[in-house]
């Protein structure tokens, strides 16, 4: 493939942030819930690469990009049917048969969102700065490729942050760093949610007793479904939420099954409580009616019933 650039190219990543960075010299765009994901087009020479340089292509055979010889930057996504992203069914497309990637590929077709361009025909375009990479993007991307939208104000920014999964804020004038995170923030959506917490994981390396996390559930119905669970507690918070959770144990306790992400790892235990106890915690994704990264905890609320929390407020 003889483009100026080769894969493997690591993709520039941003630093996170907690609210958007203002002032002149920014362009911010939305944050997509997909894969991260390099193209590098060359006629009907196409190599797709994900974020830690790996092809992609076999997965996602739908993947068709305009005529030309180019390299993109952008994100794999899924759409539903209310026009958001289907993380997890873009997980079931990492599989090893080569049929059900075709039966899926037909059922629920990717769409390649760009947001940069690093190289046009003979040239690499890493060291010009981003608003003119971005002008070249917008003048070469068409059909079926999507361009991401972008914009210099931060007030039109703001929606994202409460109806797409955050902003990602690019200085106008970065060059393109691979693998290195200058240039870029990344602003999460966050909103917050009532769970009924029905279990706790002891915290390891946070002294005798100590509270690793707290597992939540929501109502669907009557039933109870686990949807996450709590993070990041200090030491000295971690010890005093003993007292809190033991008056509520049932007794029940046990360790989930190991699995490829916590293999090795002694943090499994489990102990029950009765679904009496009910917190406002703080989250960003959900995929498949589950929160995908540990939530952190803001309150507990004596004034709301634990029936009261149901499984609707992840669809808000």
């Amino acid at each position: 493939m003889p483009l100026p650039l080769s894969p493997p190219v690591l993709p520039q990543l941003a630093r996170p942030g907690a609210e958007l960075p203002g002032g002149d010299g920014w362009l911010y765009e939305p944050k997509w819930d997909g894969f991260r994901a390099i193209a590098f087009v060359d006629g009907d020479d196409v190599l797709v690469q994900s974020r830690n340089g790996k092809p992609l292509g076999r997965y996602f055979p739908e993947l068709r990009f305009p005529e030309g010889r180019y390299v993109l930057d952008g994100e794999l996504v899924i759409r539903t049917p209310a026009g958001g992203e289907d993380f997890e069914a873009l997980q079931e497309r990492i599989h090893p048969a080569a049929s059900r990637v075709a039966m899926l590929a037909e059922k629920t077709p990717a769409t390649y969102v760009a947001f940069d361009i690093l190289a046009l025909d003979d040239e690499s375009l890493l060291d010009r700065p981003f608003a003119e990479r971005r002008r070249i993007l917008e003048e070469h991307v068409s059909d079926p490729v999507e361009l991401t939208p972008a914009t210099d104000s931060p007030e039109t920014a703001q929606p994202w942050l409460q109806g797409a999964e955050g902003v990602i804020a690019k200085r106008a004038d970065a060059p393109y760093l691979p693998g290195e995170r200058k240039g870029m923030v990344k602003v999460r959506r966050t909103r917050t949610i009532d769970c009924v917490v029905i279990g706790w994981r002891p915290g390891k390396g946070k002294g005798e007793g100590a509270v690793g996390s707290l597992i939540l559930a929501l109502y669907d119905g009557d039933k109870l479904w686990p949807v996450g669970h709590t993070s990041g507690f200090t030491a000295a918070r971690a010890r005093e939420l003993v007292e809190v959770v033991t008056p509520y144990e049932t007794g029940e306790t046990g360790a989930n099954e190991p699995n490829r992400w916590t293999a090795g790892k002694d943090d499994r235990e489990w102990r029950g409580l009765r679904p009496e106890l009910v917190v406002e915690v703080t989250f960003d994704h959900v995929s498949g009616r589950r929160i995908r990264h540990g939530t952190r905890l803001v309150r507990f609320r004596d004034d709301k019933p634990p029936a009261d929390c149901r499984i609707d407020q992840l669809d808000s």
